[in-house]
């Protein structure tokens, strides 16, 4: 629970650190599980209900670590008028269970989709065989 701890105390003072706090967590242990849920309710003074309000609404954080790469692929309307689900079955197939598949709604990037993000790494104009390969390479 130090780690925990450690990203609390680097957030205090901030105004609305809960969420912060979750990232840190999420990036630093790879899951926000119950234990992290509760301790981290008891240092900012808040029932467990309400951190995992926050932690269930947000897709971002897991309850259980998963070490495979993630590659994001926005779903969005734009990237839908501009054929992302036509890509998606190509996708999982290269990714099999060795890349998580995540769907979200909108990296921003609208006039240039179908869109994907690994990491920090944004990719644009993307058809089947570019999104196979960023899989690929995940």
């Amino acid at each position: 629970m130090k780690t925990i701890d450690d990203i609390v105390a680097r957030h205090a003072g901030r105004e609305g650190p809960l969420l912060p706090i979750l990232h840190d967590v999420q990036a630093e242990l790879g899951a926000v599980d119950t234990a992290a849920e509760t301790r981290i309710a008891h240092l900012l003074n808040l029932t467990r209900a309400e951190v995992h309000g926050v932690v269930s609404f947000y897709h971002d954080f897991r309850p259980e670590r998963d070490p495979r790469p993630v590659v994001q692929v926005c779903r969005a309307e734009a990237c839908q008028a501009r054929g992302v689900e036509a890509l998606i079955p190509a996708a999982e197939a290269a990714a099999g269970g060795r890349v998580r598949i995540d769907t979200v709604y909108c990296l921003g990037l609208c006039s240039v989709g179908p869109n994907a993000r690994i990491g920090d790494d944004l990719h644009a104009r993307l058809d089947e065989a570019a999104l196979t390969a960023l899989v690929e390479r995940a």
